[in-house]
Protein backbone atom coordinates (compact mmCIF):
# COMPACT_ATOMS: atom_id res chain seq x y z
CA UNK A 1 0.00 0.00 0.00
CA UNK A 2 0.96 3.33 -0.88
CA UNK A 3 2.64 5.99 1.74
CA UNK A 4 -1.02 7.34 2.92
CA UNK A 5 0.48 11.22 4.13
CA UNK A 6 -3.19 12.10 4.09
CA UNK A 7 -4.07 9.53 6.77
CA UNK A 8 -1.12 10.57 8.98
CA UNK A 9 -1.52 14.18 8.87
CA UNK A 10 -5.31 13.89 10.31
CA UNK A 11 -3.93 12.57 13.62
CA UNK A 12 -1.79 16.35 13.91
CA UNK A 13 -3.65 18.94 15.21
CA UNK A 14 -0.97 21.28 14.83
CA UNK A 15 -1.17 21.20 11.18
CA UNK A 16 -4.62 22.56 10.97
CA UNK A 17 -2.55 26.01 11.68
CA UNK A 18 -1.52 26.21 8.16
CA UNK A 19 2.18 26.07 8.77
CA UNK A 20 4.17 24.15 6.44
CA UNK A 21 6.73 23.00 9.02
CA UNK A 22 10.17 21.83 7.30
CA UNK A 23 11.60 22.29 11.43
CA UNK A 24 11.43 18.47 11.94
CA UNK A 25 15.16 18.23 12.42
CA UNK A 26 14.59 20.43 15.91
CA UNK A 27 11.51 18.73 16.60
CA UNK A 28 8.79 17.11 14.88
CA UNK A 29 5.40 17.96 15.38
CA UNK A 30 3.37 15.72 18.11
CA UNK A 31 0.23 13.75 17.27
CA UNK A 32 -3.16 13.62 18.94
CA UNK A 33 -2.05 10.26 19.95
CA UNK A 34 0.71 11.58 21.74
CA UNK A 35 -0.90 14.12 23.55
CA UNK A 36 -3.59 11.91 24.91
CA UNK A 37 -1.34 9.55 26.19
CA UNK A 38 1.17 12.35 28.20
CA UNK A 39 -2.53 13.43 29.50
CA UNK A 40 -4.13 10.28 30.20
CA UNK A 41 -1.27 9.10 32.82
CA UNK A 42 -0.60 12.64 33.90
CA UNK A 43 -4.09 12.76 34.99
CA UNK A 44 -4.33 9.69 36.54
CA UNK A 45 -5.16 8.29 38.92
CA UNK A 46 -0.99 8.41 39.41
CA UNK A 47 1.70 7.88 42.27
CA UNK A 48 4.97 6.46 42.64
CA UNK A 49 6.12 3.02 40.91
CA UNK A 50 5.00 -0.07 42.75
CA UNK A 51 2.03 -2.77 42.96
CA UNK A 52 -0.94 -1.27 45.77
CA UNK A 53 -3.49 0.39 43.50
CA UNK A 54 -4.22 1.64 40.61
CA UNK A 55 -2.14 4.97 40.51
CA UNK A 56 1.06 3.01 41.43
CA UNK A 57 0.45 0.28 38.61
CA UNK A 58 -0.29 2.77 36.35
CA UNK A 59 3.30 4.36 37.40
CA UNK A 60 4.63 1.15 36.67
CA UNK A 61 3.15 0.45 33.58
CA UNK A 62 4.21 3.76 31.98
CA UNK A 63 7.75 2.80 32.59
CA UNK A 64 7.92 -0.85 31.70
CA UNK A 65 5.95 -0.02 28.20
CA UNK A 66 8.55 2.82 27.40
CA UNK A 67 11.26 0.28 28.05
CA UNK A 68 9.70 -2.17 25.66
CA UNK A 69 8.81 0.34 23.11
CA UNK A 70 11.83 1.75 22.62
CA UNK A 71 13.87 -1.64 22.83
CA UNK A 72 11.51 -2.43 19.58
CA UNK A 73 12.55 0.96 17.76
CA UNK A 74 16.43 0.29 18.40
CA UNK A 75 16.00 -3.82 18.19
CA UNK A 76 17.66 -3.67 21.73
CA UNK A 77 16.65 -5.12 25.24
CA UNK A 78 14.50 -3.46 27.38
CA UNK A 79 16.56 -3.65 30.06
CA UNK A 80 19.12 -1.56 28.55
CA UNK A 81 17.01 1.42 27.78
CA UNK A 82 17.80 4.76 29.41
CA UNK A 83 15.81 7.56 30.24
CA UNK A 84 16.96 10.93 29.97
CA UNK A 85 16.19 14.55 30.05
CA UNK A 86 17.85 15.05 26.79
CA UNK A 87 20.53 13.36 24.73
CA UNK A 88 22.68 15.90 25.75
CA UNK A 89 22.60 15.06 29.37
CA UNK A 90 22.83 11.40 28.78
CA UNK A 91 26.02 12.17 26.78
CA UNK A 92 27.38 14.61 30.17
CA UNK A 93 26.00 12.18 32.26
CA UNK A 94 27.78 9.04 30.80
CA UNK A 95 30.99 11.10 30.14
CA UNK A 96 31.30 11.88 33.72
CA UNK A 97 30.59 7.58 34.26
CA UNK A 98 33.28 6.96 31.75
CA UNK A 99 35.99 8.93 32.56
CA UNK A 100 36.36 8.04 35.82
CA UNK A 101 38.62 5.66 34.18
CA UNK A 102 40.20 7.59 31.92
CA UNK A 103 44.07 9.12 32.50
CA UNK A 104 47.07 11.00 30.95
CA UNK A 105 47.77 9.00 27.64
CA UNK A 106 44.66 7.90 27.01
CA UNK A 107 42.80 9.00 24.32
CA UNK A 108 38.69 9.66 22.94
CA UNK A 109 37.94 10.48 19.45
CA UNK A 110 35.45 12.80 18.22
CA UNK A 111 34.48 14.24 14.38
CA UNK A 112 33.99 17.58 13.09
CA UNK A 113 30.34 16.13 11.86
CA UNK A 114 28.73 15.92 14.61
CA UNK A 115 26.01 17.89 16.70
CA UNK A 116 27.72 19.36 20.13
CA UNK A 117 26.37 17.16 22.28
CA UNK A 118 28.29 14.43 21.73
CA UNK A 119 31.36 16.32 21.33
CA UNK A 120 31.41 18.87 24.14
CA UNK A 121 30.67 16.31 26.95
CA UNK A 122 33.59 13.96 26.12
CA UNK A 123 36.25 16.57 25.08
CA UNK A 124 35.23 18.27 29.05
CA UNK A 125 35.81 14.79 30.12
CA UNK A 126 39.23 14.29 28.54
CA UNK A 127 40.37 17.08 29.76
CA UNK A 128 39.64 16.88 33.43
CA UNK A 129 40.98 13.13 32.94
CA UNK A 130 44.38 14.38 31.31
CA UNK A 131 43.55 12.22 28.45
CA UNK A 132 44.09 13.91 24.83
CA UNK A 133 41.69 14.56 22.13
CA UNK A 134 41.83 13.75 18.56
CA UNK A 135 39.39 14.66 15.59
CA UNK A 136 38.42 12.77 12.71
CA UNK A 137 37.54 15.58 9.94
CA UNK A 138 35.19 14.93 7.28
CA UNK A 139 35.17 16.37 3.68
CA UNK A 140 33.59 19.51 3.03
CA UNK A 141 33.52 19.19 -0.52
CA UNK A 142 31.49 15.97 -0.55
CA UNK A 143 29.88 16.33 3.12
CA UNK A 144 31.67 12.51 3.56
CA UNK A 145 33.21 11.02 6.84
CA UNK A 146 35.30 8.06 5.70
CA UNK A 147 35.74 5.18 8.12
CA UNK A 148 39.27 5.13 7.80
CA UNK A 149 39.14 9.10 8.74
CA UNK A 150 38.22 7.47 12.33
CA UNK A 151 40.12 4.38 12.00
CA UNK A 152 43.37 6.38 11.37
CA UNK A 153 43.23 8.30 14.29
CA UNK A 154 42.99 4.86 16.44
CA UNK A 155 45.64 3.46 18.87
CA UNK A 156 45.67 1.02 21.76
CA UNK A 157 45.23 3.86 24.15
CA UNK A 158 41.96 4.78 22.53
CA UNK A 159 39.36 4.48 25.11
CA UNK A 160 35.97 5.88 23.40
CA UNK A 161 34.35 7.27 20.05
CA UNK A 162 32.01 9.68 19.66
CA UNK A 163 30.21 9.85 16.04
CA UNK A 164 26.81 10.78 14.62
CA UNK A 165 24.97 8.44 12.99
CA UNK A 166 23.63 11.06 10.78
CA UNK A 167 24.16 14.88 10.85
CA UNK A 168 21.49 16.97 11.97
CA UNK A 169 23.19 19.51 9.55
CA UNK A 170 24.04 18.06 6.24
CA UNK A 171 22.02 14.73 6.74
CA UNK A 172 25.29 12.58 6.31
CA UNK A 173 24.98 9.62 7.27
CA UNK A 174 28.70 7.89 7.87
CA UNK A 175 29.50 3.87 7.45
CA UNK A 176 29.13 3.33 11.18
CA UNK A 177 29.12 -0.28 11.10
CA UNK A 178 32.49 -0.41 9.84
CA UNK A 179 33.62 2.63 12.12
CA UNK A 180 32.35 0.29 14.82
CA UNK A 181 34.38 -2.39 13.94
CA UNK A 182 37.29 -0.56 13.63
CA UNK A 183 36.69 1.40 17.24
CA UNK A 184 36.04 -2.84 18.51
CA UNK A 185 39.10 -3.83 16.72
CA UNK A 186 41.25 -1.34 19.07
CA UNK A 187 39.81 -2.20 21.98
CA UNK A 188 37.66 0.91 23.01
CA UNK A 189 33.91 1.38 23.44
CA UNK A 190 31.48 3.31 20.32
CA UNK A 191 29.20 6.13 21.52
CA UNK A 192 26.69 6.82 18.39
CA UNK A 193 24.43 9.87 18.23
CA UNK A 194 21.12 8.98 16.67
CA UNK A 195 19.33 12.08 17.22
CA UNK A 196 18.66 12.89 13.76
CA UNK A 197 19.67 9.03 12.41
CA UNK A 198 15.78 7.56 14.22
CA UNK A 199 14.62 9.90 13.19
CA UNK A 200 14.47 8.46 9.29
CA UNK A 201 15.94 5.15 9.43
CA UNK A 202 15.14 2.48 11.87
CA UNK A 203 17.66 2.07 14.30
CA UNK A 204 19.48 -1.55 14.77
CA UNK A 205 21.98 -1.24 17.51
CA UNK A 206 23.36 -4.59 17.24
CA UNK A 207 23.59 -4.29 13.15
CA UNK A 208 25.34 -0.77 14.09
CA UNK A 209 27.52 -2.01 16.37
CA UNK A 210 27.22 0.59 18.81
CA UNK A 211 27.86 0.46 22.03
CA UNK A 212 25.58 3.35 23.45
CA UNK A 213 22.91 4.75 21.06
CA UNK A 214 21.38 7.59 22.26
CA UNK A 215 18.46 9.75 20.65
CA UNK A 216 15.36 12.05 21.58
CA UNK A 217 11.48 10.64 21.22
CA UNK A 218 10.99 14.65 20.55
CA UNK A 219 12.66 14.36 16.81
CA UNK A 220 10.05 11.76 15.90
CA UNK A 221 6.56 12.55 16.93
CA UNK A 222 7.33 12.10 20.73
CA UNK A 223 7.48 14.17 23.77
CA UNK A 224 10.67 15.94 25.01
CA UNK A 225 13.37 13.51 26.21
CA UNK A 226 16.50 11.49 25.68
CA UNK A 227 16.88 7.58 25.50
CA UNK A 228 20.07 5.97 25.59
CA UNK A 229 20.32 2.45 24.38
CA UNK A 230 23.49 -0.24 25.64
CA UNK A 231 23.77 -4.16 26.38
CA UNK A 232 22.32 -4.34 29.78
CA UNK A 233 25.71 -6.51 30.72
CA UNK A 234 27.82 -3.21 29.87
CA UNK A 235 25.71 -0.89 31.86
CA UNK A 236 26.12 -3.66 34.61
CA UNK A 237 29.79 -2.51 34.84
CA UNK A 238 29.55 1.35 34.98
CA UNK A 239 29.00 2.74 38.49
CA UNK A 240 27.62 5.85 38.11
CA UNK A 241 27.01 8.41 41.28
CA UNK A 242 23.80 7.63 43.19
CA UNK A 243 21.35 8.36 46.30
CA UNK A 244 21.86 5.76 48.97
CA UNK A 245 18.42 4.66 48.86
CA UNK A 246 18.28 4.42 44.78
CA UNK A 247 17.59 1.08 43.56
CA UNK A 248 21.30 -0.18 41.87
CA UNK A 249 19.73 -2.24 39.10
CA UNK A 250 20.07 -1.49 35.65
CA UNK A 251 19.07 0.55 33.90
CA UNK A 252 17.09 2.10 36.66
CA UNK A 253 20.64 3.02 38.26
CA UNK A 254 21.10 5.82 36.05
CA UNK A 255 17.48 7.33 36.07
CA UNK A 256 18.36 10.17 38.85
CA UNK A 257 14.67 10.90 40.83
CA UNK A 258 11.18 9.96 39.87
CA UNK A 259 10.56 9.45 36.18
CA UNK A 260 8.34 11.43 34.12
CA UNK A 261 5.23 8.82 33.73
CA UNK A 262 3.53 11.05 30.98
CA UNK A 263 6.53 11.40 29.07
CA UNK A 264 7.67 7.94 28.81
CA UNK A 265 4.13 6.92 28.11
CA UNK A 266 4.23 9.69 25.21
CA UNK A 267 7.57 7.60 23.93
CA UNK A 268 5.47 5.00 23.74
CA UNK A 269 2.45 6.31 21.97
CA UNK A 270 4.81 8.25 19.40
CA UNK A 271 6.65 4.34 18.69
CA UNK A 272 2.93 2.94 18.46
CA UNK A 273 2.45 6.30 15.73
CA UNK A 274 5.42 4.77 13.44
CA UNK A 275 4.63 1.44 13.95
CA UNK A 276 0.94 2.11 12.51
CA UNK A 277 2.36 4.49 9.33
CA UNK A 278 1.75 0.86 7.35
CA UNK A 279 -1.47 0.29 8.07
CA UNK A 280 -1.95 -2.80 5.58
CA UNK A 281 0.85 -4.62 8.25
CA UNK A 282 -0.90 -6.92 10.00
CA UNK A 283 -2.03 -6.20 13.20
CA UNK A 284 -0.82 -9.43 15.05
CA UNK A 285 2.36 -9.07 13.98
CA UNK A 286 5.49 -7.91 16.60
CA UNK A 287 5.62 -3.94 16.89
CA UNK A 288 9.24 -4.47 15.85
CA UNK A 289 8.07 -5.76 12.32
CA UNK A 290 5.57 -3.13 11.95
CA UNK A 291 7.84 -0.79 12.52
CA UNK A 292 10.24 -2.47 9.79
CA UNK A 293 7.20 -1.83 7.27
CA UNK A 294 6.37 1.73 8.40
CA UNK A 295 9.84 2.73 8.17
CA UNK A 296 9.98 1.47 4.35
CA UNK A 297 7.15 3.17 3.62
CA UNK A 298 8.68 6.57 5.39
CA UNK A 299 11.95 6.07 3.54
CA UNK A 300 10.20 5.90 -0.09
CA UNK A 301 7.73 9.15 0.89
CA UNK A 302 10.73 11.04 1.91
CA UNK A 303 13.04 10.01 -0.70
CA UNK A 304 10.50 11.14 -3.04
CA UNK A 305 9.77 14.49 -1.57
CA UNK A 306 13.52 14.86 -1.33
CA UNK A 307 13.84 14.37 -5.21
CA UNK A 308 11.01 16.58 -5.93
CA UNK A 309 12.90 19.30 -3.46
CA UNK A 310 16.11 18.66 -4.76
CA UNK A 311 15.28 19.37 -8.31
CA UNK A 312 13.20 22.69 -7.73
CA UNK A 313 16.73 24.01 -5.76
CA UNK A 314 19.01 22.80 -8.67
CA UNK A 315 16.46 25.49 -10.85
CA UNK A 316 17.28 28.69 -8.29
CA UNK A 317 19.80 31.27 -8.65
CA UNK A 318 21.89 31.99 -6.20
CA UNK A 319 21.51 29.09 -4.30
CA UNK A 320 24.52 26.95 -3.08
CA UNK A 321 23.55 22.92 -1.42
CA UNK A 322 25.81 21.85 1.35
CA UNK A 323 24.01 18.49 1.72
CA UNK A 324 25.99 16.23 -0.85
CA UNK A 325 26.84 12.97 1.14
CA UNK A 326 25.66 9.93 -0.99
CA UNK A 327 24.14 8.61 1.76
CA UNK A 328 22.11 11.51 3.78
CA UNK A 329 19.07 11.94 5.55
CA UNK A 330 16.42 14.65 3.75
CA UNK A 331 17.70 17.15 5.43
CA UNK A 332 19.38 20.22 3.25
CA UNK A 333 21.45 23.07 4.42
CA UNK A 334 21.49 25.75 2.24
CA UNK A 335 22.81 29.37 1.51
CA UNK A 336 22.45 32.23 -0.67
CA UNK A 337 24.68 34.37 -2.84
CA UNK A 338 24.12 37.99 -2.04
CA UNK A 339 21.75 37.04 1.20
CA UNK A 340 21.68 36.38 4.68
CA UNK A 341 20.01 32.66 5.47
CA UNK A 342 18.01 34.46 8.24
CA UNK A 343 16.58 36.91 6.09
CA UNK A 344 15.34 34.21 3.46
CA UNK A 345 13.96 32.71 6.79
CA UNK A 346 12.11 35.62 7.36
CA UNK A 347 10.56 35.92 3.72
CA UNK A 348 9.46 32.28 4.36
CA UNK A 349 7.59 32.77 7.65
CA UNK A 350 5.43 35.39 6.03
CA UNK A 351 4.10 32.66 3.84
CA UNK A 352 3.77 30.65 6.71
CA UNK A 353 6.35 27.84 5.51
CA UNK A 354 9.09 27.80 8.60
CA UNK A 355 12.21 26.58 7.99
CA UNK A 356 14.94 27.90 10.42
CA UNK A 357 18.54 29.28 9.88
CA UNK A 358 21.61 29.00 12.35
CA UNK A 359 24.93 26.74 13.04
CA UNK A 360 22.03 23.85 14.97
CA UNK A 361 24.88 23.05 17.37
CA UNK A 362 26.74 21.40 14.90
CA UNK A 363 29.20 23.88 15.77
CA UNK A 364 31.97 22.15 14.08
CA UNK A 365 30.48 21.05 11.02
CA UNK A 366 29.13 24.44 10.26
CA UNK A 367 32.91 26.00 10.44
CA UNK A 368 34.62 23.06 8.93
CA UNK A 369 32.21 23.69 5.67
CA UNK A 370 33.30 27.62 5.86
CA UNK A 371 29.98 28.78 7.67
CA UNK A 372 31.42 29.97 10.52
CA UNK A 373 29.07 30.48 13.52
CA UNK A 374 25.77 31.63 11.07
CA UNK A 375 25.39 28.19 9.42
CA UNK A 376 22.62 28.12 6.80
CA UNK A 377 19.35 27.60 6.28
CA UNK A 378 17.77 24.08 7.24
CA UNK A 379 14.80 22.40 5.58
CA UNK A 380 13.99 19.06 7.17
CA UNK A 381 11.33 16.80 6.00
CA UNK A 382 9.02 14.56 8.15
CA UNK A 383 6.78 11.86 8.40
CA UNK A 384 3.87 14.12 7.38
CA UNK A 385 5.31 16.70 5.04
CA UNK A 386 3.12 16.53 1.76
CA UNK A 387 3.95 17.57 -2.09
CA UNK A 388 1.51 20.60 -1.01
CA UNK A 389 4.28 21.70 1.57
CA UNK A 390 7.55 21.44 -0.77
CA UNK A 391 5.74 23.34 -3.15
CA UNK A 392 4.68 25.92 -1.03
CA UNK A 393 9.04 26.06 -0.27
CA UNK A 394 9.97 25.98 -3.75
CA UNK A 395 7.63 28.98 -3.89
CA UNK A 396 8.63 30.76 -1.55
CA UNK A 397 12.43 30.41 -2.00
CA UNK A 398 11.99 31.59 -5.78
CA UNK A 399 10.23 34.69 -4.49
CA UNK A 400 12.92 35.20 -1.88
CA UNK A 401 15.70 35.22 -4.43
CA UNK A 402 14.06 36.32 -7.91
Amino acid sequence: MAYDVDRLRAGFPSLESGWAHFDGPGGTQTPRAVGEAVANVLTGPLSNRGTIGESEENAERAVHGFRLAMADLVNGHPRGIVHGRSATALAYDFARHLSRDWGPGDEIVVTRLDHDANVRPWVQAAERAGAAVRWAEFDPATGELPASAVAALLSERTRLVAVTAASNLIGTMPDVRAIADAVHGAGALLYVDGVHYAAHELPDVEALGADFFACSPYKFLGPHCGVLAADPALLERIRPDKLAPSTDAVPERFEFGTLPYELLAGVTAAVDVLAGLDPATDASGSRRDRLVAGFRGLHAHEQRLRERLEAGLADLPGLVVHSRAQRRTPTTLMTFKGREPADVTRDLAARRVLAPSGNFYALEASRHLGLGDAGGLRVGLAPYTDDRDVERLLDGLKEALA
